[in-house]
């Protein structure tokens, strides 16, 4: 063996090591372990002269170009890994692709026992400060808003005055060019109202049979829209709702209406709102608004589930095959994180289908608390058309929160544990901690699938 050949052989074993090393510290992470120091995880510099990134968005490569930040890394490093060992990670694979950055840092603190100013660093508190609120009027007062920039920003969480804006922008709704937002907005509103008018607001003695059946089932799964919110069970809200998925079925035909979509239309319902209401949300009423301004929302409404969902067609036509496809995916990436608790599941008799099919479906919406929603879905769409793979990771770093308890259950507990989950009292926190979980899985294992294999 020459010494090129052993120099090869030296980099992948320690590689190789730091990376069974990465595993274990997750593996303990999970079980309420503390992991000592910190975790970093870097990159070179690339090479700006031979790297080629693909445009081909079924390329490996789903990370969108830009670097992403957590509630619990914001206090100095010396503040709260004095004297910590740190470990770096390179990737071996295929880089994750960085707008206007040399490498990617990630410095999770994890365990029980946070320390206070640690806590107080939510980001739920974050997306209120005002140097977070100064940097994201900075990036929106462009002439042309840098759309990297903002989904960099968007992905730690939204002021919520801007959400509106920021997130019409990130959906593709909204064109980044100042100039041309408002007559831009301004036709595809009137375009919803054409289509509300000739679809809609018609006897169903002009509808076939199919569309008939699909209004009547719509009627049915409105009131049952986030039922435990009081705002949704308004007789206006639910006519808004009704409105907006009618024409959205109508529109997209290959699909129709899917039970699971009411459900993801209530974040854009709520954000679009909040430009005319302020306080609670069980305060508000769509009575106080005229219809101009009602139609309005329901357009911004349906134009962004329609971008929302162009990326997830096939997870709403026949038998649903796109969320079969992530849940597949799901169940190895937790076998391959979290062995006993993908063992114990099957040993159990208890398939993904069974809970992780609704996660999908309906994006969580069902499983954590109304109030944290658009926090959660501001990192969705900041991760614009990688968002269906990220999911994978987001919803592993969720089941195993429970990684403990999960293995204490039979199968009969397994289920209702899952389809009753402890969430109630979450509060920014906990979701944080799940997306730098899923953030860090995602860095590490995304593009080094090979690492993971058993």
């Amino acid at each position: 063996m020459n010494e090129s050949q052993e120099d090869e052989r030296k980099i992948a074993t320690t590689l190789d090591s730091r990376l069974n090393q990465t595993l274990k510290n997750v593996q303990g992470l999970l079980k309420g372990r503390s992991i000592p120091g910190k975790i970093l995880l870097s990159r070179s510099p690339p090479d700006n002269s031979n790297s080629k990134i693909s445009n081909n968005p079924n390329s490996e490569i789903s990370s969108p170009s830009y670097k992403r930040s957590f509630s619990h890394n914001d206090a100095s490093p010396s503040d709260h890994t004095s004297g910590a060992k740190e470990k770096e990670f390179h990737s071996t694979s295929k880089p994750i692709s960085i707008a206007n950055a040399s490498k990617l840092k990630v410095s999770t603190s994890f365990g029980g026992n946070l320390p206070e100013e640690i806590r107080k660093s939510t980001m739920g508190a974050r997306a209120t400060d005002s140097a977070r609120v100064m940097k994201f009027t900075k990036v929106l007062s462009e002439t042309v808003v840098i759309l990297d920039k903002l989904r960099e920003l968007a992905w730690s969480g939204v002021p919520d005055k801007m959400r509106p804006e920021v997130w019409r922008l990130l959906l593709g709704y909204a064109p980044p060019n100042s100039d041309r937002r408002e007559g831009v907005l301004r036709r595809k509103r009137l375009e919803y109202l054409d289509c509300i008018s000739q679809y809609y607001d018609i006897p169903d003695t002009e509808r076939s049979d199919d569309e008939v059946n699909m209004l009547r089932q719509i009627g049915v799964d409105c009131p049952r829209t986030v039922p435990d919110v009081p705002f949704f069970q308004q007789q206006l809200v639910q006519k808004s709702l009704e409105r907006i998925l009618y024409a959205w079925a109508i529109r997209h035909p290959a699909s129709g209406y899917v039970q699971g979509i009411n459900d993801l239309v209530t974040p854009f319902l709520v954000v679009f709102l909040s430009e005319y209401f302020e306080g609670d949300i069980d305060n508000w009423s769509m009575s106080d608004l005229s219809p101009d301004t009602i139609s309005n929302i329901e357009a911004d409404c349906y134009c962004c589930l329609s971008k929302l969902l162009d990326g997830m067609q096939d997870h709403f036509t026949f038998a649903q095959p796109g969320i079969q496809r992530l849940v597949f995916k799901l169940k190895e990436l937790v076998r391959r994180i979290d062995e006993p608790v993908s063992r114990h599941m099957e040993d159990q008799g208890l398939e993904f289908l069974q809970f992780a099919f609704r996660w999908f479906n309906c994006l969580l919406i069902r499983e954590i608390p109304f109030h944290l929603i658009t926090r959660l879905w501001d990192t969705y769409l900041a991760e614009g058309d990688a968002l269906p793979d990220f999911l994978i990771y987001i919803f592993a770093s969720f089941l195993l929160t429970w990684s403990d308890k999960l293995q204490k259950f039979d199968f009969q507990e397994l289920v209702m544990f899952l389809q009753n989950l402890p969430t109630d009292n979450w509060t920014h926190q906990e979701l944080e901690m799940v997306l730098s979980r899923a953030f860090m899985w995602h860095t590490m294992f995304n593009n080094s699938p090979s690492h993971l294999i058993n």
